[in-house]
């Protein structure tokens, strides 16, 4: 029973050891530190008992400084961590500073660490200062002086600026800057023919401009991929502008129409207003007459010889009648 006891008890504290070396080894990087100092990298226990203490992840740190040790680059652990606690990719700087001493580009610690902190990736930035970035431009569409539309696609040779990375414009800004260029180069010319004969031309003119102010970005080249004839933005121009003036002049003339309607509506308005004063006035004519007679102005022989009259006139405008319709019947 007493054997069991301590055995019972030495069971206890093997575990209780175990355990305890099992949170101190999760605690203390005890490896990592070996192998810091087996790279000749000289870092305390304590700095990375430290580091877990400041809530930041010691491989993170201590791997690319073991990295950059056997490059050869002259950084602190204290630039590492405090590049690391600003929310920096410390293994992405220390590989861009690696690629740019094998390059020969002189780059700094801390200027690499601000591209890193400005949200650039700076080791795609120190690639693309050795190898040149080609960029595509979709077809840009410009329109010669004579009308007709002439679309080019362009190919942009660009090489990282890391003086301009922190600040510095994008790609979208040197697309736009060149398709604004070869817009104005088309637009200039006189003729679409002299764009396809010397596509050149584009190139050169854009080039001559600077368009690689205040980008991240340095231009080599811009080449012509490709022309191509669009429409003829002239004669559609000079169509709808014809369209638009017939249409106005049916407007007008449509105006003008109605306003002839409304007149001759207006005449016919007036001609029956005359009839209707006419045979108002003829009305009072009998009504004269008879007022006449009542007062001794006018005798029955003067009303006989009145009557005669009307009786005459009345026949020859028969007479007059019947023969303008015969002479208006042709002859058979």
């Amino acid at each position: 029973m007493i054997f069991d006891a301590a055995a019972i008890s030495l069971i206890i504290g093997i575990v209780v050891v175990i355990i305890v070396l099992s949170v101190f080894f999760t605690f203390v990087p005890v490896a990592l530190w070996i192998s810091a100092i087996a790279a000749g990298v000289r870092v305390s226990i304590f700095t990375l008992i430290g580091m877990r203490l400041r809530r930041v992840i010691p491989a993170r740190v201590v791997n690319p400084l073991i990295k950059a040790h056997k490059a050869g680059l002259d950084v602190t652990i204290n630039q590492l961590e405090s590049h690391y606690l600003a929310g920096g990719n410390v293994d992405r700087v220390i590989n861009a500073l690696i690629a740019a001493q094998r390059a020969n580009i002189e780059l700094s610690f801390e200027r690499c660490a601000a591209i890193d902190l400005a949200g650039r990736d700076v080791l795609e930035a120190v690639q693309m200062s050795v190898n040149p970035k080609v960029i595509e431009t979709p077809f840009i569409a410009g329109v010669a002086i004579n009308g007709i539309e002439v679309k080019a696609k362009a190919r942009i040779t660009v090489r990282a600026n890391l003086d301009r990375l922190v600040g510095g414009a994008g790609e979208d800004t040197i697309i736009a800057r060149v398709g604004e260029g070869i817009v104005s180069t088309i637009g200039s010319s006189e003729s679409h023919s002299k764009v396809l004969e010397n596509p050149d031309l584009i190139s050169q003119t854009v080039l001559a401009k600077g368009l690689d102010s205040g980008t991240a970005f340095e231009i080599l080249s811009i080449d012509i991929a490709d022309v191509d004839v669009g429409k003829n933005i002239g004669a559609e121009l000079q169509i709808e502008q014809a369209q638009a003036d017939k249409n106005i002049a049916q407007a007008k003339a449509e105006e003008r129409r109605a306003m002839a309607v409304a007149k001759e509506q207006e005449m016919v308005a007036k001609v029956q207003e005359m009839k209707a004063k006419v045979v108002e006035a003829e009305a009072e004519v009998p009504m004269a007459m008879a007022e006449a007679l009542r007062s001794g102005n006018l005798g029955i022989m003067d009303y006989m010889n009145y009557k005669n009259i009307q009786a005459d006139t009345s026949m020859r405008d028969s007479i007059a009648k019947v023969t303008n319709e015969k002479n208006d019947t042709p002859d058979k």
